[in-house]
């Protein structure tokens, strides 16, 4: 008898088990700080479900950690990859096609993508310090062109998505003479971080004087600290412009309330929640609207954006010829 409640208990409690949805991502937006715990707080309470975020060191990570486990992976979306990688992502046939209406989403260009759906952007650009650095760069020449002692963080492009967009705005603004440029830039560059939080964590130390980062990141110092001194060194020439998507995968058992997820991120309540946790631009327009201090951003008069499937068709060959200019 005591055997049979047991059973009964057990599968009672399975039945009214709550359903989880994981959703593997980068670091930074499942920080403590970052855009997550709301974001799990807000959609558990509208569907009455767990949400379960996953963290690696980038969201390219976090796309190489479900190719690895294959059709075991316990993740249902993958959130964090952009434009720049969504080919690839497409290429695996992990990536099942939305049911999410996209039709009012307020970005710099045209969306049209029956796979992945987007969640904010912003632009590539290097940050730093004005109390230190008093007339920073305007121009990609003007970088190469800093003093000696003058140093640079930037992330790598085989394992981060800001380390991609920074090759292509490069490879966009110099063509074939971009390996050219690249070993010009080299004594500049102090180190290559794998991800951007890392990245951005050597910054602040005072490691170096600028880092590859976001046109919004200033707005970070502005809001949670009250600093003005982090800007953003503004190309004349114009700034490679990131959008960050997330895709449901086939393997998911929880499709419908993937679905969800995916239909939740473009409403009011996860996009007030984008511009102070993820410091980016949330991709559809709300009636709270932007903070203050986003008036204080710089807005890059030119928006540089490779198509997809040029990237996806030269990434490795852009990507050899930015190793071999390193080369020491």
């Amino acid at each position: 008898m005591l055997k049979i409640l047991l059973s009964l208990g057990l599968l009672m409690g399975s039945l009214f088990a709550k359903e989880t949805l994981t959703i593997y991502t980068y670091d930074s937006f499942a920080a403590s700080w970052g855009p997550a715990p709301l974001i799990k707080k807000a959609f558990e309470k509208k569907y009455d479900c767990k949400l379960k975020f996953v963290a690696t060191d980038s969201a390219i990570g976090a796309f190489r950690k479900v190719q690895l486990e294959g059709k075991n992976t316990k993740a249902d979306i993958v959130l964090g990859l952009d434009t720049n990688t969504a080919e690839l992502a497409r290429k695996s046939g992990l990536f099942a096609k939305h049911h999410t209406d996209t039709s009012k989403l307020s970005l710099p260009i045209k969306w049209n993508d029956d796979t992945f759906v987007p969640f904010d952007y912003s632009y590539f650009a290097f940050v730093y310090d004005s109390n230190k650095l008093k007339n920073a760069p305007t121009s990609f020449d003007e970088l190469a062109n800093m003093p000696k002692n003058f140093k640079i963080i930037i992330e790598d492009p085989r394992s981060s998505t800001p380390g991609l967009g920074l090759l292509l705005w490069v490879k966009a603004t110099y063509g074939n003479k971009a390996g050219a440029y690249w070993k010009k830039l080299a004594p500049h560059i102090l180190t290559i971080t794998k991800g951007w939080s890392e990245a951005y964590n050597l910054f602040l130390k005072g490691e170096a004087d600028m880092v590859l980062s976001y046109t919004t990141s200033p707005a970070y110092h502005i809001i949670e600290e009250k600093k003005y001194n982090y800007k953003t060194a503004n190309f004349k020439a114009g700034h490679y412009a990131q959008i960050e998507i997330a895709g449901m995968l086939k393997s998911s058992k929880h499709k419908d309330l993937a679905n969800k997820f995916l239909n939740f991120m473009l409403s009011d309540e996860f996009a007030n929640i984008i511009p102070t946790t993820n410091w980016s631009y949330p991709v559809v327009k709300t009636k709270k609207g932007l903070p203050k201090a986003f008036s204080l951003l710089y807005v890059p008069s030119k928006m540089i954006l490779m198509n997809g499937k040029t990237v996806e068709k030269n990434r490795k060959a852009y990507i050899n010829e930015w190793l071999k200019a390193l080369a020491r």
